[in-house]
């Protein structure tokens, strides 16, 4: 078994057990995997790294064995998180060919050093990075700068989007907030970026349609975790599918070219594509006029010694957009996160109109 390279194969899908919790279960759950013939790298975790204490942190070094006798039999590469130089060290004497760099980790410069500063000049392994928790962009891309500084290729060097923490209501766990990699993928766009829908869903319903998306927007490859009894896991039982689940979901996902010649496709494309620069000229010109009104809402408010914030005026801005885009084939969610954006906004426009010295 040669070297595993980055890139070598696209769609690449990694599955397999969250957490490795015993020698029979982490065995099965790849072999079953492996023996379809859909899966190429092995995944499992070995430490866990939770956000409560008192719950299953990791079978540790024994679990490398375990996915060492998968990797034998199979020829299969394998991958494990890492959150520290002891993790990566142990992870590079048992032969992991793949290193990830989990959501928890990467929201840490000092952690994400001391894993970069571990791999001084490997040229071998591969490194994976989640993004971070928080919607931080330049956290996920200060952890690919930091490997790079300590001589990791950058071609050996891939992002896992597994989906952001935030406040708010969402029927995903880890609302996907598909902007932030966009923004990614043009500081990187030669990087293979790879989806976790496991963790993006939290559950097993979601899984497919995420899947897809991911797919139908030019990612190379998805990470999904999987167990012989889901149910039965010692962490993120909703979220695993059995390997056969798993399988027929892979064997659904529909993988799509990423461009194509015929001339009636690129004519019928362009004109598309000229409605929509038009249309957003005109949103924004109706955005800019929309911030000039608050700036003189804000004017009015100053002359009257009023406070910004009126709470219910907000509310009742939400309640009749969504009433009114009801029948327009926009989501509740899509509504509310461009409605936050224009308060935001609005909001920071009349503050500097009320603040400002004469």
């Amino acid at each position: 078994m040669g070297k595993f390279v980055l890139g070598a194969k696209r769609p690449l899908i990694i599955a397999g057990p969250c957490s490795a919790e015993t020698r029979e279960q982490t065995v099965e759950t790849a072999m079953q995997l492996a023996r379809s013939g859909r899966v190429d790298v092995i995944r499992a975790g070995v430490w866990k790294p939770r956000t409560l204490p008192g719950t299953f942190e990791g079978i540790g070094e024994p679990g490398l064995e375990w996915l060492n006798e998968v990797k034998a039999e199979t020829g299969l590469p394998i991958a494990v998180e890492v959150a520290n130089r002891a993790h990566v060290e142990c992870a590079l004497r048992h032969g992991v060919d793949i290193l990830w760099i989990g959501a928890r980790t990467t929201v840490s410069p000092f952690a994400v050093q001391e894993i970069a500063e571990s791999l001084h000049g490997n040229t071998d392994v591969t490194v994976l990075i989640k993004n971070p928790m928080v919607p931080d962009i330049n956290l996920w891309a200060g952890a690919v700068s930091r490997l790079v500084k300590e001589g990791v290729p950058v071609e050996n060097i891939g992002l896992i989007h597994r989906g952001f923490s935030y406040f708010g209501r969402s029927k995903y766990r880890n609302p996907p907030m598909w902007h932030m990699i966009f923004e990614m993928r043009s500081r990187y766009p030669d990087m293979m970026m790879i989806c976790d829908p496991s963790h993006i869903c939290g559950c097993r319903p979601l899984l497919y349609g995420i899947s897809q998306q991911a797919a139908d927007l030019c990612y190379d490859g998805l990470i999904i975790e999987s167990h012989i009894d889901p149910d039965k896991a010692w962490s993120d039982a909703s979220q695993q599918l059995t390997p056969q689940d798993c399988i027929t979901m892979i064997d659904n996902v529909m993988w799509r070219a990423k461009t194509a010649t015929d001339p009636e496709y690129t004519s019928e494309l362009n004109l598309c594509r000229q409605q929509i620069d038009q249309i957003d000229a005109e949103l924004f010109e109706l955005l800019s006029q929309r911030m000039k009104t608050s700036e003189k809402i804000g004017r009015i408010k100053k002359a009257n010694n009023v406070a910004i914030l009126q709470s219910n005026r907000w509310e009742d801005i939400c309640r009749r957009m969504l009433s009114l885009t009801r029948g327009m084939g926009l989501s509740e969610e899509f509504v509310r996160t461009v409605l936050e954006a224009i308060h935001i906004e609005s909001i920071s426009r009349q503050n500097e109109v009320m603040n400002k010295q004469k």
